[in-house]
């Protein structure tokens, strides 16, 4: 009989996991037996109350884990207490990303670097400093893409174009890593809104309006596809997976 918990005696890193989305994944990855680091940067209330949640359902289950992205100097640190955290380090989420618009002709290089830093970068060069301990695991990778990667959002130029480049550098990793390390997306589409009012009420019946399921997401949707990645997909590498309820057919 198939075991409840396929990831128990694993650890998974996600990024930027103390809220939103990234709550929802840890705590997926959690339910299904892993033990989880919960990366954040400012959100040290919320992830802090959330691995104090995990850890009442299993003692020393999650930990956090303080890093600013943007900060390249910093991973060689950051990922020897990742690691050393439970001793061994099996998959890592790139979650954390910045989204705000960037009308042409109003783009700044400080948005460019913000914004490439955190949905791009960040991925890539977590994903490198980390290499030794997810081949060791023979573990896996799961990059939070979006639909506007290949279908930009209007006046979301640098941001469109950084999921672009996230796209195409999971399939890129997906070939570096083989055969030890599985590297794979999911690409979400209308999954809660921005909370900071950037889409309005108008455009969010629009949008859902061309959503052949006619809802928004929830943000357990995209946990449940990135768990697939880490225990139903054994023979999957360099996929995207859309969790967007059809929409990326119209756009």
């Amino acid at each position: 009989m198939p075991t409840m918990q396929p990831l128990a005696g694993k650890t998974i890193l996600v990024t930027g996991a103390a809220r939103r989305v990234g709550a929802a994944i840890a705590r997926r990855l959690h339910a299904l037996g892993a033990d989880v680091l919960i990366h954040y940067r400012g959100s040290g209330s919320q992830a802090g109350e959330l691995a104090t949640a995990l850890n009442t359902l299993r003692p020393d289950s999650a930990r956090t884990l303080r890093l600013d992205l943007a900060d390249i100097a910093a991973f060689d640190d950051f990922a020897a207490r990742a690691v050393a955290a439970y001793g061994r380090l099996d998959g890592l989420v790139n979650n954390a990303s910045g989204f705000y618009p960037t009308p042409l002709g109003s783009i700044t290089g400080a948005q460019w670097d913000d914004l490439m830093a955190s949905n791009l970068r960040a991925p890539l060069f977590l994903s490198q400093v980390l290499a030794p301990a997810l081949r060791q695991a023979q573990g896996a990778i799961v990059n939070i893409v979006d639909i506007h990667a290949d279908r930009p959002l209007k006046n979301y130029v640098v941001y469109s174009a950084a999921k672009a480049g996230l796209m195409g550098l999971t399939k890129a990793l997906a070939l570096e890593f083989a055969p030890e390390v599985r590297v794979n997306g999911v690409s979400p589409g209308p999954i809660q809104w921005p909370d900071d009012g950037q889409l309005d009420a108008a455009e969010r019946t629009r949008i859902l309006a061309a959503t052949p399921l006619k809802r928004e997401g929830g943000a357990d949707e995209v946990a449940r596809a990135v768990g697939f990645f880490f225990t139903d997909a054994p023979y999957v590498t360099g996929q995207i997976l859309a969790v967007d309820g059809g929409r990326s057919i119209y756009l």
